[in-house]
């Protein structure tokens, strides 16, 4: 394991990208009215703590990337529950009472997406393609001002790559040169969101000395990360718990 010293060296003599608190990870990067993506599906693989600083450092006016907007009380719930997000693109929100109360009283703008097309549109954005055509929402609202073209005997909509100021991810393990390994369901979105921002932070639950992880296993190379933060202990709440068999 690492100590959390910010930007000194590492035992191989590269720079670490380690910083001592999600506080301090964010100071002088996080702005009124940016843009920021946030990695995690559902309430899996969500930057917990960096969330949280976020909430903290008070910035207001934020467009929010997220594939959810939380709960409340939880996740982006937090910063909702603040009014410090002005717009959310999303796809799915339909765990969060005060995201519906602010949305119907149009106190929160929302740019719905299909999953994945949202999961693409970050995709597109993190590798230079300025849009795309998909055949997902062709016919719906969601294709509604936006360019569609037949390709093959098939229609299609045009939909523009999305960027970022500020990514925030989360991984399982990662080096103190900022390469990062997901685990299982966190590995959803969190991998484009990392490459969609102009400064990637990321939070991670294990950090070692670069050289220890596996190259082969290795899901974001350091060279997107900007800074990193070490939460060995996150909450990771569950979203919705079921229970099957058992007695009475």
């Amino acid at each position: 394991m690492v100590e959390a010293v910010a930007s000194s060296p590492s035992r191989s003599g590269a720079k670490s990208k380690l910083y001592p608190s999600a506080d301090a990870a964010l100071k002088g990067v996080v702005a009124d009215d940016q843009i920021v993506a946030v990695g995690g599906f559902g309430l899996c693989g969500i930057p917990e703590a960096l969330i949280l600083a976020l909430r903290d450092s008070g910035v207001k006016g934020l467009t929010a990337i997220s594939n959810n907007a939380g709960v409340d009380g939880f996740g982006l719930g937090q910063l909702l529950s603040t009014r410090q997000i002005r717009k959310m693109i999303s796809s799915y929100v339909g765990e969060n009472k005060e995201f519906e109360r602010q949305y119907l009283s149009g106190e929160l703008e929302l740019e719905f997406n299909p999953q994945g097309t949202l999961a693409e549109r970050l995709r597109a954005g993190g590798a230079g393609i300025p849009a795309f055509f998909t055949r997902t929402g062709y016919g719906t609202i969601v294709a509604e001002g936006k360019e569609t073209r037949e390709f093959d005997g098939f229609n299609y909509v045009m939909e523009t790559a999305l960027k970022a100021d500020v990514s925030l991810v989360k991984a399982w393990k990662a080096d103190t040169a900022g390469n990062l390994i997901y685990r299982k369901t966190a590995r959803n979105f969190n991998p484009a969101v990392a490459t969609a921002g102009k400064v990637c932070i990321a939070e991670a639950e294990i950090i070692v000395e670069v050289g220890e992880l596996d190259p082969d296993q290795i899901h974001t190379p350091g060279i997107y990360v900007d800074r990193l933060v070490h939460n060995p202990h996150p909450e990771k709440r569950i979203e919705n718990r079921t229970v099957t068999g058992g007695t009475r």
